[in-house]
């Protein structure tokens, strides 16, 4: 191939286009580059390297990638489609939402489930500094150290908003146990049905937890779909919790993160409130289960 040189002014043959919307539309992998993605600059690079243009600058690549409105230096995370899911699919989805959004019975009770994994207390050389007038922000040091780590298991309450929330250092089939236990414990004993809601993770579906369940009625098992999360309510309360009480502070110690998850629980109990269902909503997760389903 006889590399393509730019015409006057700085002007390339329409076969350099073609040559830099192929490349955008590869993988640097096939090239033999070890490269996680295109930029501007690799590909003018790998342009020249291959010999289909004597030389060209980063900003003409762009230019000449804008007519086809090829971004290819974005990038966006997708699931690949596996075999078709479960026959049940939208069955279940109808459940959860039933469940979320049906009149309870006065011995029923619907909890949200899940696990917050390794939370780390961060020691900070200095205290956050806050805000101070004219025009200086919140202040926190960027340096810190790792002091351990603690667990949550949390149960969020879908028609109160209560929230029950130990901590453990470990998250194996015993601790999840040991906090149904405690739940069974703490909710009245005229409750005679709690339903749990669940992840599709394996530590909930071990044979001891199976085994658990079966001595314990009270409780029945509802599992999310695999990778929808988003239907288990307590995850939004997880989002608040980590926006409002562990961002920019210091915790020192397992037992100071501890206290400021207590502390947090007892504060959210004042104005403890649920995420109510709306029916646009329901309906927007409906319509799409079908689809997702195949």
């Amino acid at each position: 191939m006889i590399p393509l040189a730019a015409g006057p002014q700085g002007v390339f043959p329409p076969e350099v286009a073609i040559h830099v919307v192929r490349l955008a539309c590869e993988r640097p992998d096939p090239l033999g580059r070890r490269l996680s993605q295109w930029d501007g600059t690799e590909r003018a690079r790998q342009l020249i390297a291959e010999g289909s243009v004597e030389d060209i600058s980063t900003a003409t690549v762009r230019r000449l990638l804008s007519a086809p409105q090829l971004k290819p230096w974005r990038h966006h995370a997708w699931l690949h489609p596996k075999p078709p899911r479960e026959a049940t699919f939208s069955a279940v989805m109808a459940e959860l939402i039933d469940l979320y959004t049906r009149p309870l019975g006065a011995d029923e009770r619907v909890l949200s489930g899940d696990e917050k994994t390794s939370r780390h207390p961060r020691p900070r050389s200095s205290p956050p500094v806050p805000a101070q007038p004219p025009n200086w922000p919140h202040r926190y040091e960027h340096e810190d150290t790792r002091a351990g780590a603690l667990n949550l298991l949390a149960a969020f309450d879908t028609r109160s908003g209560q929230v029950y929330g130990p901590c453990y250092e470990r998250t194996r089939p015993r601790e999840f146990m040991t906090f149904w236990e405690h739940l069974d414990q703490e909710i009245a004993a005229h409750i005679r049905t709690i339903h749990l809601v669940c992840d599709q993770v394996r530590t909930p579906h071990g044979k001891a937890v199976t085994r658990w369940f079966a001595t314990h009625p009270r409780f029945v098992g509802h599992f999310t779909p695999g990778h929808w999360s988003g239907m288990n309510p307590v995850e939004q309360w997880f989002s608040i919790f980590q926006r409002t009480r562990l961002r920019m502070v210091a915790v020192i110690s397992q037992d100071d993160l501890r206290a400021t998850l207590e502390q947090f629980i007892c504060e959210w109990h004042q104005h403890a409130h649920p995420f109510n269902w709306s029916t646009k909503s329901v309906a927007k997760v409906m319509a799409q289960a079908p689809a997702l389903a195949a």
